[in-house]
């Protein structure tokens, strides 16, 4: 499974402050995967920016899943969905949903979430919380299906068991 995280923060994008979403998702993904992250990096909240990476990534790169973390609440910046549903093909609305139900569970605020998930080519792109906290929940909420879920975008036929 090959991985990438896009942090988007204008702040970290300037060295102002150092991303901690980026690395704890990539702290999770290893203890449950085992494997490395093939892919970092901290644009700012600029939707060209934000596209032009994820189209790299899909297009180029060919990673399996692209996670990004932050730009996805209520302020004037926050462009990620927009930019997320410029390059995607398809909607992978559950992904979204199971996360949504989950942290209303937490907290009211998840309301306010506007994340998307989708797939381009064979490349499942997921919007996630900017705080490393709600990332990692949201993220922990979706772990048990990504496996069987990317075995199917690759074209393999799979008997994958959900992840605990």
């Amino acid at each position: 499974m090959r991985i990438g995280i896009l942090t988007v923060s204008d702040r970290a994008s300037r060295g102002e402050y150092e991303d901690q979403s980026g690395p704890a998702l990539r702290e999770l993904l290893r203890e449950r995967f085992g494997g490395d992250v093939d892919r970092a990096r901290v644009v700012p909240d600029e939707s060209a920016e934000i596209t032009r990476a994820l189209v790299a990534w899909c297009d180029d790169e060919k990673l399996d899943l692209i996670l990004t973390t932050g730009g996805t609440g209520f302020a004037p910046r926050d462009v990620t969905p927009e930019a997320t549903r410029a390059v995607i093909e398809r909607d992978a609305p559950g992904l979204v949903q199971a996360m949504l139900a989950a942290s209303l569970q937490k907290t009211p605020h998840a309301m306010l979430s506007r994340m998307v998930a989708g797939i381009r080519g064979r490349t499942l792109i997921v919007n996630l919380p900017g705080s490393p906290k709600a990332a990692c929940e949201n993220l922990a909420v979706i772990l048990p299906a990504l496996p069987h879920a990317l075995e199917l975008l690759q074209g393999k036929d799979s008997q994958h068991q959900a992840v605990d």
